[in-house]
Formats: C-alpha cells, structure tokens, sequence
C-alpha cells in the first residue's frame, strides 16, 4: 500500500471501506494538535490522491467532510486551507463530579466553526486603517450611526423590518434588549407581560429578574393562543413569532392578524426574532414588526449568526420608547464597544454577513438531515417538530407517559447532553427533548442520537 509524506500518512492504516473518513480524520487530529497550523494549504486532490495510491474522489470526500466540520475552507483555485482548529475533547473528569456529555445537543449553540474569521479579520483591518480618532472616545448609547444605519437597511430587506437608523438601538444581545425593556415598562404600567408556554426559560428568568410578572400563554400548532392572551390580564407579549422555541412552529396568519389587533387595541408586542436566518424547508417568514411598527419591539441579534462572543443585538422599537430605552442603555454601560460595531457594520456593507449566512445555510441543512435520518432509524416511534428552520429540532413521545427530565438523566449518563421539554414549560404537559444540532458534524449528530437511542 502507498504511503505519503503528508503527515507521514500510511494507506495501510485505514479501515476497509473506510478511506475518506481515515483520511479526514488523520488531517483532523493534525489539526487539533498543532501539526497543522491555521491558514496551511492542503495538498490538492488529485497529487495526494496519487502520492497515497488512491481516486482523487476519497480526497475530495474527505476534503469536504473537513469543510463540513468548519475545519478547513475551500475557495475554486485558491485550493483547500485551513479555516480553524476544532475544539479540543472534553477531558474527563472524576466520578465525584458527575458524568461528562461527549455529545453537546444543547438547543442554541451555532456552529461556532463556522465563524469566518478571515472575512473579520479583514474587515477590523480595514476599519482600524480608516478610523478616526473622535471614534476611540465615548460613543452615541444608542450604538455608532453607520451600523444602525446597515442594521436598518439589513433587517428591511431581510426581515421585512421598517425602520430608519435613528429607530435601531444596539444592545449586547437579546438578553440586555429584555432587560432595558423590563426597566423601561414600568413605567408606563406594564407589570406582567405573556410569554409562551412551552417557551425559552431563559426568556422568562430575564424578564422576572428585571421585575416583570411572566404570564404562562399557551402554544399550539399554530403558534401563541392570541384568545387565551387577550384574557391573561398581560399588557405586553414576548413570543418568537417567526420560529417558536422549542415547538419550532410558525405564528399562523390569523393569529399574527388578532396578535396585531391586540396590540393595536393597546397591548405591546415584543418580538424576538431569534434564529430567523436559519431556514431550509421553506419561505422566510416576516418580521411582525412590518405589520405595526408603533406597536411592536423588534429584538435581534448576530449571536446565531455569527457568535454569541460577538455580543451585538438591536432593538427596533416604537418612536415612543426610544428616548427610554436609549437612557436605561447609556446608565447600564455607556453603549456597546465601537470597533466590533464598526466591523459589522463593514461586513453588512461589503455583503459578507450575506455570503456568511448563504454558506452556513447548506451546512446547518446537512446536520439537520443527519439528526432526522438518524431519529427515523434509531427512534422510529418518535415525533419530530419544527423541522423546516431554525438550529433544533423538538422530539416527543405521544402516549408514552414518560418524564422528561428522567429522559434527559439518562441520555447525560450516556454521555449525550439534551434538553427536556418541561424545561420550557409552566404548566404540564407531554413530555418531548430539545436537540441542538448546529455545533455538531453530521458524523457526530449520528453517533450522538444512536447513544441517546440506547439510553431511552
């Protein structure tokens, strides 16, 4: 059998059948331990299919598993680099601390992977070449004009958000966006404010920490009770209208209809638009926002779009909170750093955040396919939910009466880390697992769903 120079790679080694996958394999680890440094070019296809004794296609294969993995990056002529070393493995820990997860399937995370580093790298170069000196003090709190002019221009071809620069507010995440609003409400005799039911915990540990009331509303197949608010006594909603989470449904058009009329007759509507980038299976779904723009806060942020260490959201909101919120912003930290605005705003403009998205897409499909083959071979008597976007999927078990956080117990002791659906939930209800699946390979979406198969 050949062998090659090329990380001293021996074709004897490798499984029967199995020649792409050793091979990615071997470049993978060579990456993970410093063999191979960030930026290195791989030989081409056809030499290292030659130097090793085999087609050009097992390299090809094994090429872009490695780009499927976020850890190399392929561009036309320029060949095949490498984009980023992968996360090192967990390292096991004493029994006394409990069980370690070597499968990560919690709901939220992105592919951090998939960061373009590159793309941000140029884009604070060129910034840093170009900036002015008054752009290193004190800023505006309400974030710097040239990204909330972008943000605006972005979210309305995009979202379908209408809005102006002087109506975005740029905030470090969603989280601070419900924070200034909770302080912000008040106010204006806003104490309870309905939130979805099954909905993000977070969410409603945010808003209860800042001192508003959640008020349980329950989700259907088409979305948020709109009747069952009308009559809770809330005088402001939060809901994820375009993707709900964890139900993965989309808010029907005749309760997004009675949802504006709602808040038409005076209620508030804040509108989390969370993962709305992430979709396969259908058309995008608009911003609410579009619909009533006095009535409804637009949150958002690029923490699924790029990385939740970005630390960048925006608040698109009524004329009326403007001030409000923009003053709650400047007391709680004077406004968010300037460069990494400046970046953003630079990859908006040049159409990189767009490109970034458009190459993501693809690979989030991948892995969302991965855990639905998956699901149908190893739990074939399960549901799955929300399929057709976002960067999880929702799994239940009709009829089984089973507990869901025993489930997830169980799944963590066999090394596999979920979220059970009552995690979510105020009031009780059918018993389901929340699977992340945007920061795992497709290979490792496989193995991760036959270990949890195993333990349910």
């Amino acid at each position: 059998m050949a062998g090659s120079d090329f990380l001293q790679l021996d074709v004897a080694a490798a499984p029967s059948g199995e020649l792409s996958g050793w091979l990615a394999g071997a470049v993978h680890a060579a990456v993970a331990d410093g063999r191979l440094a960030v930026g290195s070019r791989l030989p081409s296809t056809r030499a290292l299919g030659l130097d090793l004794g085999v087609s050009r296609g097992v390299v090809v294969a094994a090429y872009q598993r490695l780009v499927d993995q976020g850890v190399a990056t392929g561009r036309g002529g320029a060949g095949t680099r490498i984009a980023a070393r992968p996360p090192a493995a967990p390292r096991p820990r004493p029994p006394a601390s409990g069980p370690v997860a070597g499968f990560d399937l919690t709901p939220g995370v992105p592919d951090l992977a998939a960061f373009p580093r590159a793309a941000w790298l140029r884009a604070e170069r060129a910034v840093l070449a170009g900036l002015d000196s008054a752009d290193l003090g004190y800023g505006d709190p309400r974030g710097h004009a040239l990204l909330r002019r972008e943000l605006a221009a972005w979210l309305g071809r995009t979202r379908g958000v209408l809005a102006g620069a002087d109506d975005v507010i740029v905030v470090a995440g969603v989280a601070q966006a419900l924070a200034l609003l909770a302080q912000v409400l008040p106010a204006r005799d806003v104490l309870r404010i309905a939130v979805e039911d099954p909905g993000s915990q977070g969410a409603r540990d945010e808003v209860t920490h800042w001192g508003l009331e959640p008020v349980a509303v329950p989700v259907d197949e088409e979305g948020l009770d709109v009747a069952a608010l009308a009559t809770s006594g809330a005088q402001a909603v939060l809901l994820t209208p375009a993707h709900q989470f964890p139900t993965g449904v989309v808010l029907a058009p005749p309760r997004r209809r009675a949802l504006v009329e709602w808040a038409r007759a005076g209620g508030l509507v804040v509108e989390d638009d969370y993962d709305a980038e992430h979709r396969y299976d259908r058309a995008p779904v608009p911003a609410l926002q579009g619909l009533a723009p006095e009535h409804v806060v637009h949150v958002g942020s690029t923490s699924k779009t790029l990385a939740p260490a970005i630390r960048i959201g925006w608040v698109v909101a009524p004329a009326a909170l403007q001030e409000e919120i923009a003053h709650c912003k400047w007391h709680s930290d004077l406004g968010n750093a300037v460069l990494p605005q400046l970046v953003l705003a630079r990859l908006i403009a040049a159409g990189e955040l767009e490109r970034h998205v458009r190459r993501v897409r693809p690979r989030q499909r991948a892995r969302r396919d991965a855990m639905l083959d998956a699901l149908a071979v190893h739990l074939p008597a399960a549901h799955v939910h929300g399929v057709a976007a976002g960067m999880h999927l929702l799994v239940t078990f009709p009829g089984s009466g089973a507990d869901d956080v025993e489930l997830a117990e169980r799944a963590r002791d066999a090394g596999v880390r979920v979220q059970p659906l009552s995690q979510h939930r105020v009031a009780p209800g059918p018993p389901g697992l929340v699977l992340g699946y945007a920061a795992q390979t497709p290979d490792r979406i496989r193995a991760a769903i036959a270990h949890l198969a195993t333990a349910l």
